[in-house]
């Protein structure tokens, strides 16, 4: 056993997801990225002295909607916590949130490995709270010479919806971590809750990370690690931290409960801060904010919303039509195109050539032209037209491709085109026995080097009969005919 299987790792993820609103948590103000600093605020979520918050109910629905895709209990009643500690950009000096009544509860993230391995990782809860503002450190030296080193802080973020995934510690591997991620991602984008813009800071998150002894039950101490602003960053960090620890471990030393950045440049956790004794945060329910009871009716209608996410279309792209999972997330990552191949699945009744054409002829066709393909001209109902005509052997694959370029190029129905142009598939043997009389005849040296064992040239002679025959000749009937000839 080598040093690194001695040991497993047991991850936990804390993810901070920005909803998608028209206006912030508490207030009217617009929530929307970016802009000049300090003009999307008012007294509410500046905190002035007699301002009120008032629940925005469209981000509660947000918070329902996604606890129903995970499988989460909607509880009938929730309520608002004041989290309280002091942060610089944070107005309140304490943070609107939820402790020990949630807005859900459980459920379970079911997410895939590179490989097509499916996993599954539990929740604890997904609760609701507010965002903080921005801090923007600048310049250099110790701060005492004017303009040598300061901080400007921007709160336009603050009192932006802010959701919190709490994971159980249920991913034993930085690949898991990531998948799980890239699940909620998807899923998020999916329900059309947030727009989970990881450059703009809208999904955040911190790994718990400790290792202990592989088929232990025990609990590791854990390091939280933050600071990660991407799913390589994840991905490093978390790799990064687990090697960090093997270490400590296998030098005698001893993992210490701690908070620890992520440095991207040199590819390393650095301490941040000891955690030995967990932070007393004073929760209370917050006296400004009334206790929520939860409508069931509400809660159905809005389960009724719901629509076909991604780890469902992924199990049945590639466990029931056997994509490979490459293909399958190509699909489940692009949901117009995938709308689109589940209609072409639909009428024609056929997986496999839906995705050969769907994610290969219409796909570069879209590259090259830069029209999508759910927008072109061949509408699945016209490629599951041409579909039917390949499994009917009616044309041949070469001119099931110029079909199709055509259709692109708007020409309309395939089968009018066929038999509009007499492209159809030939396998009348008479007919197809005097196109390879006349490939035989044009190429005696072609003939003559088979005969002489050079096999392989058995390929360019089809392929000159296929051409002959302006692709209309049974490929597998002109094979069988080329060989009777020169054998």
């Amino acid at each position: 056993m080598t040093v690194k299987t001695k040991y497993e790792a047991v991850i936990g993820i804390e993810c901070h997801v920005e909803l998608k609103t028209r206006s912030k948590m508490f207030c009217g103000c617009a929530n929307e990225f970016g802009g000049e600093p300090n003009t999307k605020v008012c007294p509410v979520c500046l905190a002035l002295p007699g301002a009120l918050p008032v629940a925005n109910k469209e981000a509660i629905e947000h918070m329902i909607r996604a606890g129903l895709a995970f499988g989460a209990t909607i509880p009938a009643f929730s309520k608002f916590d004041r989290k309280n500690y002091f942060y610089p950009d944070m107005p309140k000096d304490y943070q609107i949130s939820q402790y020990d009544m949630p807005l859900t509860l459980g459920g379970s993230v079911g997410y895939w490995l590179e490989d097509g391995t499916l996993k599954e990782c539990r929740l604890t809860r997904i609760h609701l709270e507010e965002d903080t503002g921005k801090s923007m450190h600048a310049g250099g030296g110790d701060g005492r010479i004017a303009g040598s080193a300061y901080s400007l802080i921007d709160f336009n973020r603050a009192g932006v919806p802010l959701m919190e995934c709490v994971s159980e510690p249920d991913l034993t591997s930085a690949q898991e971590a990531v998948g799980y991620l890239e699940a909620l991602k998807r899923t998020f984008v999916q329900l059309g809750v947030s727009d989970v813009k990881m450059e703009e800071g809208s999904l955040r998150c911190d790994a718990n990370v400790s290792i202990r002894p592989a088929g232990s039950m025990k609990l590791g101490t854990k390091a939280e690690i933050k600071n990660m602003n991407s799913f390589r960053s994840v991905l490093r960090a978390i790799e990064s931290e687990i090697t960090r620890q093997i270490d400590v471990l296998e030098s005698g030393g001893r993992v210490v409960q701690e908070t620890r950045g992520w440095d991207e440049a040199q590819g390393v956790t650095h301490s941040m801060r000891s955690k030995e004794e967990a932070h007393d945060y004073r929760y209370f329910p917050d006296p400004d904010l009334v206790p929520m009871e939860i409508d069931p009716a509400l809660v159905e209608r809005l389960k009724a919303t719901i629509p076909a996410l991604p780890h469902d279309r992924f199990v049945r792209y590639h466990r029931e039509y056997g994509l490979d999972p490459k293909q399958a997330t190509q699909l489940v990552d692009n949901l117009p195109l995938a709308e689109y191949f589940d209609a072409c699945v639909s009428a024609s009744g056929n997986a496999q050539l839906s995705t050969n054409f769907v994610l290969g002829d219409l796909s570069r066709l879209a590259n090259e032209t830069g029209t999508p393909v759910y927008a072109s001209p061949v509408t699945s109902a016209s490629l599951a037209e041409l579909i039917g005509l390949v499994e009917a052997k009616a044309i041949t694959s070469k001119t099931a491709k110029e079909l199709l370029e055509r259709m692109w190029a708007g020409e309309g129905s395939p089968k009018a085109i066929v038999e509009k142009e007499g492209l159809a598939q030939t396998s009348d043997a008479g007919e197809i026995e005097r196109f390879v009389a006349e490939v035989l005849a044009a190429n005696e040296k072609a003939a003559a080097d088979y005969k002489a064992g050079k096999t392989n040239i058995l390929g360019f002679l089809i392929g000159q009969v296929m051409k002959a025959s302006r692709g209309k000749a049974n490929p597998a009937l002109a094979e069988e005919l080329l060989r009777k000839k020169l054998e």
